[in-house]
């Protein structure tokens, strides 16, 4: 999908996505020392505002304006605008104008080639002692999961996010694993607890 499509995705009265964090995020990152956060395909910005409301000083970056005004609106709403900071770009292409103590890429599903250079992106924004966050829907959520894209070239593993770093050598790997998410699925019996299936990778710079 193009800046169009999520723009017109995101023209709605009310959030897309929840206003909650990622399960993952709120864990991952509860043990670091706040600082700067940049959240790249921050969408409507429910991660990067719940992480200035932790205290960090979040950068978040998008192709849609329309997302990135609910972000705006959310910020502002949670008392943290002064917090946050919004960029509209392209992320496989945006150049970091700072370095960031904690880099999240969240559920940004791509074919090959533009993922790799969004994580491209990612690692160059990280800051020497920097922790980066990839979680997305797993390729093996397809068959044997629930929800996400149903198109396998936009989905991946664990192997190819760290494939996809493997040119950064100063990166340690802390975390590289298939983790699983509990979904409500509406059924014919009614709603019903169901398993995503997600990738979970967390670097550090050294």
């Amino acid at each position: 999908m193009d800046a169009a499509a999520w723009n017109a995705r995101y023209e709605t009265a009310g959030f897309v996505w929840s206003t909650e964090p990622n399960q993952f995020l709120a864990t991952e990152v509860s043990g670091l020392a706040v600082g700067h956060a940049l959240d790249l395909a921050c969408g409507e910005g429910r991660n990067a505002v719940w992480l200035a409301t932790r205290g960090w000083d979040v950068t978040g970056v998008d192709f849609s304006e329309v997302g990135l005004t609910k972000a705006v609106g959310l910020a502002e709403a949670s008392g943290v605008a002064e917090r946050t900071r919004w960029v509209c770009a392209d992320v496989t292409t945006w150049e970091p104008d700072g370095r960031f103590d904690l880099v999240v890429v969240m559920y940004l599903h791509l074919v090959a080639p533009q993922r790799s250079a969004a994580m491209g992106v990612a690692a160059q924004s990280l800051a020497t002692g920097g922790t980066l966050l990839v979680v997305g829907h797993d390729a093996t959520n397809l068959a044997e999961g629930v929800g996400g894209p149903p198109d396998p070239s936009v989905l991946y593993g664990p192997d190819d996010i760290i494939g996809d770093l493997a040119g950064e050598s100063d990166l340690m790997v802390e975390r590289a694993e298939r983790v699983r998410r509990p979904v409500s699925v509406d059924t014919p019996e009614g709603p019903q607890e169901r398993q995503a299936i997600d990738c979970l990778v967390r670097v550090r710079r050294g």
